[in-house]
């Protein structure tokens, strides 16, 4: 279900560098991280989620959220942004 949310998304953010800048500045709503994911690429972005209050999904793997995120590599961390 989340993920159907992150494919249809007009603007969202994809990496750690890029959804942490979205998070700082406020427009990042929704942020998915990939279970499988190495924690210190992920740790951050958790924190700052936490800290905002930000919706929070655990996605089972980098390459789930890749192809969520319409790329054909796997990411570790996306963010839905405010359209």
């Amino acid at each position: 279900m989340s993920l159907e949310r992150l494919k249809s998304a007009r603007k969202k953010s994809i990496g750690s560098k890029q959804t942490a800048k979205a998070m700082e500045k406020g427009s990042a709503r929704m942020v998915f991280v990939a279970k499988d994911a190495e924690e210190h690429v992920t740790r951050e972005i958790v924190k700052i989620a936490q800290v905002k209050g930000l919706d929070l999904v655990h996605v089972d793997s980098m390459m789930a959220l890749g192809k969520a995120c319409g790329i054909e590599v796997g990411a570790a961390v996306a963010a839905i942004l405010d359209a």
